[in-house]
């Protein structure tokens, strides 16, 4: 519905970058480049799947605005992990 080009690899590829990104941070294997792969993933997504400014039905428009909000959220935090100095203390690795 929101005419994504190859949606199943879309989904696919995108959802093994989230995999990754996400095992990298916890882990802390290359974490600058697993948050900064997370934000670019988390901001073109948002503007892209979530259009709440778009929307005319009020609750479909709340439920977009949500996830838009929790997206770009989470991309916030991902940067701001950015200022915790390296090697992390309670990484896994």
């Amino acid at each position: 519905s929101k005419k994504v080009p190859s949606p199943k690899l879309a989904t696919m590829s995108t959802g093994l970058l989230l995999l990754l990104s996400g095992a990298g941070i916890v882990l802390g294997i290359y974490p600058t480049l697993s948050l900064w792969l997370t934000v670019l993933f988390l901001v073109p997504t948002s503007f892209i799947m979530h259009t709440f400014w778009k929307e005319t039905d009020p609750q479909v428009k709340m439920i977009e605005m949500t996830q838009f909000m929790k997206n770009i959220a989470l991309a916030g935090a991902s940067i701001t992990l950015l200022s915790v100095p390296l090697p992390w203390a309670m990484s896994l690795m």
